[in-house]
């Protein structure tokens, strides 16, 4: 329970921050931002799963690949979905992150285990990110409470952790 408790604290770190960055620093929106966002975020969450397989480096560089896809998709679908781009883009993460962090232990589930695990990761964690994502609205960054966003991020961040991290040694 530590690694999964520990990685979501780490990570709400990193996103609220996110958020203070995009509310304070970035006067509009840019696409260019967004791709920034998405592979230093996923960096994080990669390092992440690589520290507790013992292959930090290697975590962090597919942990930035996959962000970086995953904002560009993003961008691609969002015309099409509007807002609802979000949580698709933010479901399928997991899935791919079940696969990185079963490669980069060197696991020995086969490959319907890690897929599941990585849908549970996906159902999971989209339904919590679903139920926090209006900690933006309405847009207020004066006006935000970054304990709030803290919280919610660690909220939306812990099922995810916890279906891919508990019951595997780590």
């Amino acid at each position: 329970m530590t690694p999964t408790l520990v990685a979501s604290l780490a990570l709400a770190a990193v996103s609220t921050l996110g958020d203070f960055v995009w509310a304070t620093w970035l006067p509009q929106h840019m696409v260019v931002y967004g791709l920034t966002h998405g592979l230093l975020l996923f960096c994080a969450v990669g390092f992440v799963f690589g520290l507790l397989a013992g292959r930090p480096g290697a975590g962090a560089a597919a942990g930035a690949a996959i962000g970086t896809a995953a904002a560009g998709a993003y961008y691609l679908l969002a015309p099409l979905l509007g807002d609802a781009a979000m949580f698709v883009v933010w479901c399928t993460v997991w899935l791919a992150l079940a696969a990185l962090y079963a490669r980069l232990s060197g696991s020995a589930a086969p490959s319907r285990v890690v897929l599941a695990r990585g849908a549970m990761a996906a159902a999971a964690s989209g339904l919590a990110f679903y139920l926090i994502s209006d900690i933006w609205m309405p847009f207020d960054p004066q006006g935000w409470d970054y304990a709030v966003h803290f919280a919610a991020w660690t909220f939306a961040y812990f099922p995810g952790f916890a279906a891919l991290l508990l019951g595997r040694n780590v």
